[in-house]
């Protein structure tokens, strides 16, 4: 091989890598915003949520009995304002309050009910949502070129958001009494 073509062949792969690069870029960019417009979204629903359990628990402790409408109140509460930062086990608590809720709130209207299990699926699939747009991140980010090149090596890598989201008890109760 001639001096010339080592050239011609180094420049092209010099090309190839920095159009790579660009591409990179641009999807790592756009990743960035489908996280933060999921995490909005999430953020969104778990305020609500939080929002309608601390109206159910204040409105209607007889419906709910004294304790556990003070229960659900600290811990809804707890999820505006997490003690130590820790917002998961803030959410978590208050998921558990929710399932362990008698299936007949007698005394609550059902728009209520029909509105905390609507927004619970909606925390579902927010949840889901921002957690593959993290996992497309970071896979991005994990691929051996994007990693030696380190490509948006300066921004912070995305976090899983991961509470135990399940619908189950007063919820669903909810969900069958709207069709009625």
């Amino acid at each position: 091989m001639t001096a010339q073509a080592l050239l011609l062949l180094a420049a092209a792969v010099l090309v190839v890598l920095v159009a790579w690069t660009g591409w990179t870029l641009t999807r790592l960019r756009r990743l960035e915003g489908r996280v933060a417009r999921a995490r909005n979204a999430l953020e969104t629903q778990l305020q609500r949520r939080a929002g309608l359990a601390e109206e159910l628990a204040r409105q209607y402790p007889a419906a709910l009995g004294e304790e556990r409408a003070a229960r659900l109140a600290a811990v809804a509460a707890a999820v505006r304002a997490p003690a130590g930062g820790d917002r998961e086990v803030a959410e978590n608590a208050l998921g558990r309050e929710l399932r362990e809720l008698p299936p007949d709130l007698v005394g609550v209207p059902v728009s209520l009910r029909t509105d905390l299990a609507g927004t619970s699926t909606r925390v579902v699939l927010a949840r889901r949502f921002y957690n593959d747009a993290v996992r497309d991140t970071q896979a991005l980010r994990h691929r051996r070129l994007t990693r030696l090149l380190r490509v948006h090596a300066s921004r912070p890598m995305p976090r899983f958001f991961d509470i135990d989201d399940r619908l189950t008890g007063t919820l669903v109760g909810a969900d069958r009494h709207r069709g009625a």
